[in-house]
């Protein structure tokens, strides 16, 4: 699954980033790194972008990026 499919208070752990170049570097740098747990805490009314918390940070990612996040949910 990917870090889009997070409904609100979903938690999940990431796998692996398919981003490349800026955009890759500054998501690892705030934490977006495989292994750590990341938790879906809000939602735009459309759905995009979604705010995400991760390593007591709360960011807010667009969904084309999100797509491209691998996760496996946590239970």
């Amino acid at each position: 699954m990917y870090l889009s499919d997070l409904k609100k208070d979903e938690e999940g752990i990431i796998r692996k980033i398919n981003l490349e170049g800026n955009i890759k570097v500054r998501l690892q740098d705030m934490g977006f790194i495989p292994g750590n747990r990341v938790k879906c805490v809000l939602k735009s009314p459309f759905n995009d972008p979604k705010a995400y918390l991760i390593n007591g940070t709360t960011l807010s990612i667009r969904k084309k990026d999100a797509l491209e996040i691998e996760v496996d949910r946590f239970e």
